[in-house]
């Protein structure tokens, strides 16, 4: 057997063999399928046309320009497969050089957003290509919608963290304060990750599994049941949910 110490060469002993250690291999995180980016409208109430009941439901619509495929990466030349996707255009002089340069090849307009979908398999896509959300998406699935959230500020544990108050009579002193975050002598320091007051919000944020409610082909806009994060206006990347065992495999 191999003898280690520290980060010092291994030395072997007599009548051992070497041992290698094994590198660490990294399953590589694809999506359930091709997305697209939209823009969040608000929120309103949608009366289901079956039984009438109210379904609050969050409107998400598309800029003009759409979404485009703008490049296709495969293994042979990237490493990795994966559809890049343009969406919002925009004037050429929002842009630089090198970015009308880049959708150029693509024969794209303008566009203002760029995000990457890393699939399985990218034979179904060409550059320039674009993508409908009818065609991807229809009633009834469900998908994954990431977007900024909104920033709420500098916030105190019981907002950020949802921490109960102290008493507000009988003498306490201590209302909304923290309370204690460790030990004196031992540890003696605070640990790391420690829930405490800070920045809340403006964040990446994810809600998984929404159900897509209605597309409206005339109005462009699309109906999912639930909140999305973000504001009015905010940026939205919505991809097919992942459901362990039916589009991503167990392993």
């Amino acid at each position: 057997m191999a003898h280690w110490l520290g980060g010092a060469t291994p030395r072997v002993l007599a009548g051992a063999q070497m041992v290698t250690p094994r590198a660490v291999v990294r399953a590589a995180s694809y999506e359930a399928g091709v997305g697209v980016m939209a823009t969040k409208v608000g929120m309103m109430t949608y009366f289901d046309p079956e039984n009438g009941k109210p379904v609050p439901v969050t409107v998400v619509g598309f800029r003009e320009g759409g979404n485009v495929v703008t490049q296709v990466k495969t293994a042979a030349t990237d490493g990795y497969d994966a559809v890049q996707v343009g969406y919002h255009g925009v004037r050429e002089d929002k842009l630089t050089r090198p970015e009308l340069g880049h959708l150029g090849k693509a024969s794209a307009p303008p566009l203002r957003h760029l995000q990457e979908f890393r699939l399985v398999a990218v034979d179904a896509f060409d550059p320039g290509q674009a993508l409908e959300f009818n065609e991807l998406f229809k009633e009834g699935d469900l998908v994954d919608v990431s977007a900024k959230s909104i920033g709420k500020g500098f916030q105190g544990g019981i907002k950020r963290h949802n921490f109960k108050r102290g008493l507000m009579t009988h003498g306490s002193k201590s209302h909304r304060a923290l309370g204690s975050i460790g030990a004196g002598t031992t540890p003696g320091r605070v640990y790391k990750g420690k829930k405490m007051p800070g920045r809340m919000g403006g964040t990446k944020t994810k809600i998984r599994k929404l159900k897509i409610v209605r597309i409206d082909n005339d109005l462009k806009v699309v109906m999912i049941k639930g909140a999305i994060p973000g504001k009015q206006g905010n940026l939205l990347r919505i991809t097919p949910a992942k459901i362990v065992g039916k589009n991503i495999p167990k392993s």
